[in-house]
C-alpha cells in the first residue's frame, strides 16, 4: 500500500496515530476556538436550552472487562436513555445551545449522574437569561437556586400528575427541538455516538473536536455566506 501512495499527496502524511496524539495535546485550543466562535453569537439571544444525550463506549456485553476511557477522577458507568428506551454503557453528554442551534458549555459526566447536577455548571457560565429543559430537569430546588444565583429562569414541561398543573408553551416546545435537531446532527453528520477513542482525554477530544467544527460551519454560514446557519451539508466553497 504505501508504494501504492508514493509520490502522490498522500506521501509524507504523519500516521493515524501521531494525529491523535497530537490533536489531544490541543485539547485546550481547540475549546478555546470553538468558545470565540460561539460566543460571537451570545449577544444574539438571551434564550438557552439544556439537555443531554448518552456517549456509548462499548456495548453492555463489554462492559465488565472493558478499561477504556477511565481515569483515576473519571469512569464509565451504566446508565439509561428515555428518549431511545435502552440501557448503555459510557457518558453522558450535557450541553447547552442558544435558540439558534449554536452550542455553549458542554461536559461529560458518568452515564449514571442525574441531568439536573449539570445546572450547578451552567449557573457559573450564564446570567439574566431564560433556559428551556424537559422534564428530566424537573427540580424546585434548582429552579429557585439558578434565578437566586444568576437570574436564570428555568422553564420545564410539568408532569400532568403536578400539583397546579400548566400545560407548557407551544413556543417554548417549538425552541427546546432546536437542541435535539442539533444532537441529531452531531449524531448523523459527525458520529459524535461512536466512539474509538480508548482514553479518556481522547474521547473528549474527539467530541470537542466535532462539536468546534460544527460551530465554525455555522460560523461559516451565517458571517462569510450569510445564509442559513444551521444547513450544514452545504457545500463550504
Amino acid at each position: 500500500m504505501f508504494r501504492c501512495i508514493s509520490r502522490t499527496d498522500l506521501d509524507g502524511k504523519i500516521e493515524r496515530s501521531v494525529y491523535n496524539k497530537r490533536r489531544r495535546n490541543l485539547f485546550h485550543f481547540i475549546e478555546k476556538i470553538r468558545e470565540t466562535l460561539s460566543g460571537k453569537f451570545s449577544e444574539f439571544t438571551d434564550v438557552f436550552i439544556i439537555d443531554s444525550t448518552p456517549i456509548e463506549i462499548c456495548k453492555i456485553s463489554r462492559a465488565k472487562r472493558s478499561a477504556i476511557c477511565s481515569t483515576p477522577e473519571i469512569s464509565p458507568s451504566y446508565g439509561y436513555c428515555a428518549a431511545q428506551k435502552t440501557k448503555y454503557f459510557g457518558y453522558k453528554l450535557h450541553a447547552v445551545c442558544d435558540k439558534n442551534g449554536i452550542f455553549h458549555p458542554f461536559d461529560l459526566s458518568p452515564a449514571n449522574v442525574h441531568d439536573v447536577n449539570y445546572l450547578n455548571d451552567v449557573k457559573e457560565n450564564f446570567k439574566n437569561c431564560l433556559l428551556i429543559g424537559d422534564r428530566g430537569y424537573i427540580s424546585k430546588e434548582f429552579q429557585v437556586d439558578l434565578f437566586n444565583y444568576s437570574t436564570i429562569k428555568l422553564s420545564i414541561p410539568m408532569r400532568k400528575n403536578q400539583h397546579d398543573f400548566v400545560e407548557f408553551s407551544r413556543t417554548k416546545s417549538k425552541i427546546r427541538k432546536r437542541i435535539e435537531t442539533a444532537i441529531c446532527q452531531l449524531g448523523g453528520q459527525f458520529s459524535i455516538n461512536i466512539n474509538f477513542a480508548k482514553s479518556f482525554l481522547g474521547l473528549a477530544t474527539r467530541i470537542a473536536s466535532k462539536i468546534a467544527s460544527f460551530t465554525m460551519i455555522q460560523y461559516l454560514n451565517f458571517f462569510v455566506f450569510k445564509r442559513s446557519l444551521n444547513k450544514t451539508k452545504i457545500n463550504l466553497c
